[in-house]
């Protein structure tokens, strides 16, 4: 059975140079990306969505094919950090891979809060691959408005010295 090409194999005629030099570039970047051991390459950083309401900001990370016991949140001042593994499934050398860009190791992401929240004030949950994080604000940080009353005419002037008859 005959796997269908992903990439262009150098047979098409006329051959062209720049589609063989693009295709070496593609295949070194992606043994680079293999064998690199940065944190942040290894599985890649997580999408994360962040969005706030009036009292608390909500973080939703995607960590597909990530265990729950290998992920870690913590906290240091308003520094949030999302940390983990995603680990290699061991059969891969039963097989002859023909393409395989699922990513696996260590990934690591961080964002400022713009307050350091409170102890307790965060609530983490982790179903199906999501990872979904409320950070209550702490009250000095929630946003209130006020009421400003309007008076009808003009000003009063405060602070000027009285007018002198002449």
């Amino acid at each position: 059975m005959n796997l269908p090409r992903l990439w262009a194999t150098g047979q098409e005629l006329p051959w062209d140079p720049f589609r063989a030099m693009r295709r070496e570039m593609e295949n070194a970047l992606r043994a680079f990306d293999q064998n690199a051991s940065s944190p942040d390459i290894g599985a890649g950083a997580p999408a994360i969505s962040v969005a706030e309401t009036k009292d608390a900001f909500e973080v939703t990370a995607e960590l597909p094919g990530v265990d729950e016991k290998d992920i870690k949140v913590s906290l240091d001042d308003n520094q949030l950090v999302i940390a983990g593994e995603k680990k290699a499934e061991s059969t891969k050398e039963e097989k002859d891979w023909h393409v395989e860009e699922r990513s696996y190791g260590s990934f690591y992401r961080s964002m400022s809060l713009p307050f350091e929240p409170e102890d307790g004030a965060v609530d983490a949950h982790f179903d199906k691959g999501v990872l979904r994080l409320t950070i209550k604000k702490p009250a000095k940080a929630i946003k209130s408005t006020k009421t400003i009353d309007i008076k009808t005419g003009a000003p009063s002037v405060t602070g000027a010295a009285p007018k002198k008859a002449a």
